[in-house]
């Protein structure tokens, strides 16, 4: 039998989601089948509409082989593993002659723990367990939603959080999962036959595709220990997102209440001495803490440095006397004592990392007005890391909308820990970018107005010349407006002084959840939407709903960034340009981002205003316009007012 051509497949593929297939498409689905038959890389911007998930998942399925898709967006996950993956393999059947199996992995405390659930959560306060379910008053929300996981436990196939609908608080999650170092372990726990997390495992093993996330990903290539199954084949999709998921799983963090946390859950495991020596040094700590200022720490202080110390050492001393003792007087003892091992090793991990102080991280303190002071740890550079898990023994395709930065790959290619397009050496994976562009026609479908008469954005203070621009930019667009703001405190802003100048409702994030007001903003024209980072990327709403997007000012990462800013400096220090290697392409990368939430389908028109001078009179100006999208691009703000009323006016004739 011949093996069937790319091209049928996609075409069956298409067909069967309903789509309409793109040049783009095609391509793309090319170079991915390139690239697994090679066994090499490909980094490949696909912008919106083009179809990138077929563009991959086509030539992943005719492979044969098992392929892993990681992704950031929970989003994206369900949209693959609850629609794409299920039509796809439908429609490839007929001509793969097989089924290919499909399996969604994510990390343990995704998912319900029936030990948890059922036999309590170990308690800081007392002996034995501690039942969550009478202890919260049924009237409660927290009481309401416990006893609804009880009920969805009983009737639930997956135990997957994201099933749950609607779903619960953090705080009532937390009381029936567990972290991975929390686990017993399938063979110690009594409900390790029925465990949902090893039941995603166990579907991961048989299945072709694996779909997971960026912090599994992470999880994978940082702890050592597999969490993925074996594969020949790694597809990063939202590529973009990587570095900072991997930087947020590699970075640690210490709170006086998480050691005392950790001091609580160990002292009746261990004698009086062990115990009181850890009391001891988280005192020590909370006291250093207590002064802390924010800000990076380019030294550790001589006070810090000696409470870690006292802290690392009578935390290694617990951890050995956890494991020499055992006590059957204490109620589930295996569970009591696997919490407190977490607890105490997550202290003595962190505090042992700052100690041993490695050039290549960065240390800083963070203040909150709620929680107080938090001392965090982080790699200044991930990009080793990802170089030597990443891009060994499998074939790695790592796609978005946004890879190319100032107009080429290299940017994104550096913080991945790959050289320049084309070099060769030891030890340098070799990759090919390629750019599939769009299926829109972004000239005719939309203009990026940089409003240059404005006073350049200060670090404080209100923008009155801003809020007028703003007004009537929404007011010539009739509503319809998604404004993106660099600071929570910039959104909140302009939220209360425009809610007093005009008739359009105006949303604030924060004020309901992200998907209600997504919700509400898609249904009426007129509302506008403000809010800040994760409206950036998360925004999914075409046609005339969202005709106007306004950025504030530049996504710079702010001035006193502790993590930027180290990473700026190390840039510069070896002889480069730390200002654009570093915040230049976090704001592109933000910008790109936000600019893709207009335009979402072919037929929608609008506007993009960035509402600071910089775009057009900074020198850094041309790389940050040449990562957008190739909108028509002016000035002159009359151009953008009559633009934006003639898209108003012809959406209302329309009747929307």
């Amino acid at each position: 039998m011949t093996k069937p051509s790319l091209p049928d497949l996609l075409h069956a593929a298409v067909s069967a989601v309903g789509g309409t297939e793109r040049p783009g498409q095609v391509t793309m689905a090319e170079a991915v089948a390139e690239a697994i038959d090679d066994n090499s890389h490909r980094l490949i911007q696909a912008g919106t509409g083009t179809g990138k998930s077929l563009g991959y998942l086509v030539p992943a399925l005719a492979h044969g082989e098992r392929v892993v898709v990681a992704t950031a967006t929970l989003a994206l996950q369900r949209q693959l593993v609850e629609r794409d993956l299920p039509r796809t393999v439908e429609a490839l059947h007929p001509q793969l002659r097989r089924r290919p199996q499909f399996a969604m992995l994510k990390g343990r405390s995704n998912y319900l723990c029936l030990h948890r659930l059922h036999e309590g959560a170990p308690q800081d306060e007392e002996e034995g367990l501690f039942d969550q379910f009478e202890a919260a008053a049924p009237t409660s929300k927290l009481g309401q939603d416990l006893l609804r996981l009880r009920d969805w436990a009983d009737e639930t196939e997956t135990g997957d959080r994201d099933d749950l609908t609607p779903g619960v608080s953090d705080k009532a999650w937390s009381q029936i999962s567990v972290s991975s170092r929390e686990c017993l372990g399938a063979t110690k726990c009594a409900y390790g036959a029925e465990c949902f997390a090893e039941a995603a495992r166990e579907r991961a093993k048989l299945a072709d595709v694996v779909v997971t996330n960026h912090a599994l990903l992470a999880i994978d290539a940082i702890e050592g220990a597999p969490v993925l199954p074996q594969h020949e084949v790694l597809i990063v999709d939202e590529a973009h997102e990587l570095v900072s998921r991997v930087t947020g799983v590699a970075t640690g963090e210490l709170t006086p209440g998480q050691v005392n946390r950790a001091v609580k859950r160990s002292a009746k495991l261990v004698d009086e001495k062990t115990a009181d020596s850890l009391q001891t040094a988280s005192e020590s700590f909370e006291r250093v803490m207590e002064l802390a200022l924010p800000g990076r720490l380019e030294e550790v202080p001589e006070d810090l440095g000696y409470a870690l110390m006292a802290l690392r050492d009578a935390a290694r001393n617990v951890i050995s006397a956890i494991g020499a003792t055992r006590d059957k007087s204490v109620h589930d003892e295996d569970a009591v004592r696997k919490q407190a091992l977490a607890a105490v090793e997550s202290v003595h991990g962190v505090a042992e990392r700052i100690v041993n102080r490695s050039e290549y991280d960065v240390v800083w303190y963070e203040r909150h007005d709620r929680f107080g002071a938090t001392l965090r740890v982080a790699p200044l550079s991930v990009s080793g890391l990802l170089r030597e898990k990443l891009f060994e023994d499998r074939s790695v395709v790592l796609t978005s909308a946004t890879l190319k930065l100032g107009g080429d790959f290299n940017g994104v290619a550096a913080s991945l820990g790959l050289s320049p397009e084309g070099v060769e050496g030891d030890d340098v994976p070799l990759w090919k970018g390629l750019d599939v562009g769009s299926p829109f026609d972004y000239p005719k479908q939309g203009i990026l107005y940089v409003a240059k008469h404005l006073a350049t954005p200060g670090r404080e203070g209100t923008r009155g010349d801003m809020m007028d621009e703003l007004a009537e930019l929404i007011e010539a667009a009739g509503g319809r407006t998604l404004g993106l703001f660099s600071s929570m405190r910039g959104a909140k802003a302009a939220a209360e002084e425009l809610r007093g100048r005009l008739d359009n409702p105006i949303l604030l994030q924060g004020e309901e959840t992200l998907g209600e007001l997504i919700k509400a903003f898609a249904a009426d024209p007129k509302t506008c939407l403000f809010g800040t980072l994760s409206l950036w990327q998360g925004v999914d709403v075409p046609g005339p709903s969202c005709q106007l997007v306004v950025m504030d000012r530049i996504p710079f990462p702010r001035p006193d960034d502790p993590l930027m800013s180290a990473r700026q400096k190390s840039v510069e220090e070896h002889g480069g340009n730390g200002f654009m290697a570093v915040a230049a392409t976090h704001a592109a990368l933000l910008m790109a981002q936000g600019a893709g939430r207009l335009v979402r389908a072919t037929g929608d028109r609008g506007v993009v205003a960035v509402l600071d001078p910089r775009l057009a009179t900074a020198r850094y100006g041309s790389f940050l316009r040449a990562t957008l999208p190739d909108f028509w691009y002016t000035t002159d703000r009359n151009q953008a007012r009559r633009s934006l009323a003639a898209i108003d006016a012809t959406a209302q004739a329309d009747g929307k």
